[in-house]
């Protein structure tokens, strides 16, 4: 039997990211693949400004090369402007999944994780001390001793049926047909473009090849065990724009619903749930690949705090209690969204009430904050400052004359403690656990108007790049230090 320290299952963003940020932490990890090889097909083609900001604090924007940014987005096919908000990064476009895979990857495997391909996870049991994992292989079945599993397996997760979470939401009502397909030639048609009879959008996405969106109101969801064929999207979408694309080739062929579910809890007993396995929804801005991506980077470093015996085992507790309220505003505003650009004209009047009402920034404003991630805001027990509990914003800082930045010094997925004011009795008071956290001396560079860290002597960074504690919030650091990172060493 193999043993190892986690088991994820699903080589998918989240489950690449989650090992990634595992072996950032000295652990042992394992991942189990149910396909032999990349399919190469890639629902998701970009990332949110929150996704891009994380991939930069570890340093894998870079392995990109050259990313097409825009401040242009939509909520329900009406335009939003991202430039409203804080920071460096607007969302991604044309990133295709099979590209983040393979860059993730590649990562993964530079940093030691063990990736099997072609192990199908068939059986689990959890008990006190640990998971029993089975899984089906081309040499026959084989078993995995581990202290926790982590379901990144999609949508249908077997993790989640095998360990009896709980998956409540609302039922499929309509199907969606989504296809890559050459030698069309079509216009583009943004999603917010509405045809009589359901939804059709279609663009560009580099080397002859279109991505196409179809969806025809009222028509019968179907139990499928595989993709539709072509010609079922083809079909849709001459009845539903009059274009013949029947003679195009497809590169490959997908389809989704607009069920909308949510497990009850993100973990039971020594089992965790990340990205699709945790939440199902309509594919409205992108949002399923990022949100996992997220999911994983918040439970990494905490399961590896744990693993290491740097942390409480009460911290892994956290995840749930931060992430499953963003899974369920995932599903509000996914559900939102496809009601306004899946109904028929009865929302019309509605739609025109939302775009006047996106004309004013207070608005925009919320609701590019809601798509992109950036305003999501964790109860890290300091209401009273509003830093507290979000994303530290990107950030140029000069110390000791060199200048470096706050997502420089998140890159080795440690904690870091800003201090501000060159105070000694801080730094003092944070030496046990120099292991854990990073102590960075010296100012914001450049004083910009409005920087929320020209307001406090000093910050306390978790890995993920939310803020834990904030001076003048009215609790010592060294308690905040205790609550997320454990034990200090004697000094």
């Amino acid at each position: 039997m193999d043993v190892a320290e986690v088991v994820v299952v699903g080589a998918g963003p989240a489950g690449l990211m989650l090992a990634g940020e595992l072996r950032l932490a000295g652990v042992e990890v394992v991942v189990l693949e149910r396909l032999a090889e990349p399919t190469g097909e890639s629902r998701g083609l970009g990332f949110t400004a929150r996704t891009m900001e994380l991939l930069d604090q570890r340093d894998l924007l870079s392995r990109y090369g050259e990313i097409a940014t825009s401040s242009a987005g939509h909520f329900g096919g009406l335009g939003v402007d991202f430039s409203v908000l804080d920071g460096i990064h607007f969302s991604a476009n044309g990133v295709s999944q099979a590209r983040t895979e393979q860059i993730l990857g590649d990562w993964v495997t530079e940093l030691g994780a063990d990736v099997r391909r072609g192990w199908e996870l068939i059986g689990l049991t959890d008990d006190e001390d640990g998971v029993d994992v089975v899984a089906r292989t081309p040499a026959g079945p084989r078993h995995l001793r581990a202290r926790y599993l982590i379901g990144c397996d999609g949508g249908r997760s077997t993790v989640r049926k095998l360990a009896g979470f709980e998956f409540p939401g609302t039922p499929t009502t309509m199907e969606m047909f989504l296809a890559d397909v050459r030698g069309c030639e079509l216009r583009p048609r943004p999603i917010g473009e509405r045809v009589p009879g359901g939804m059709a959008m279609s663009a560009p996405i580099g080397d002859g090849v279109d991505r196409v969106i179809v969806c025809e109101r009222n028509n019968e969801p179907v139990q499928r065990s595989g993709p539709p064929e072509f010609s079922e999207v083809a079909e849709a979408w001459l009845r539903l724009t009059g274009e013949d694309i029947r003679g195009a080739e497809a590169l490959w062929t997908s389809s989704f619903t607009d069920s909308a579910r949510l497990v009850t809890q993100y973990r039971r007993g020594n089992v965790f749930l990340a990205g699709d396995a945790a939440h199902i929804h309509l594919p409205a801005g992108g949002q399923g690949l990022n949100v996992g991506v997220q999911d994983s980077v918040n439970l990494g470093w905490k399961l590896g705090a744990v693993l290491r015996g740097s942390a409480d085992p009460s911290l892994l507790d956290t995840y749930h209690h931060e992430r499953h309220p963003v899974g369920a505003r995932l599903l509000m505003n996914t559900q939102a969204q496809g009601f306004l650009f899946l109904s028929g004209e009865e929302v019309v009047p509605l739609r025109n009430v939302m775009a006047e009402l996106m004309e004013f920034d207070v608005v925009n404003r919320h609701l590019v904050g809601m798509v992109s991630g950036l305003d999501i805001r964790y109860d890290v027990g300091l209401p009273d400052h509003d830093l507290a509990g979000r994303r530290l914003p990107p950030r140029e800082l000069l110390g000791e004359g060199t200048k470096t930045s706050t997502t420089e010094l998140l890159r080795g997925a440690r904690g870091v403690l800003l201090d501000l004011a060159d105070d000694a009795g801080l730094r003092r008071a944070a030496t046990g656990w120099s292991d854990r956290v990073e102590v960075f001396t010296g100012a914001p560079f450049g004083n910009e108007p409005g920087d929320p860290l020209n307001a406090v002597d000093a910050v306390l960074v978790r890995p993920d790049g939310y803020v834990a504690w904030v001076s003048h919030a009215g609790e010592d650091v060294t308690a905040a230090l205790g609550r997320w990172f454990g034990t200090p060493v004697p000094v």
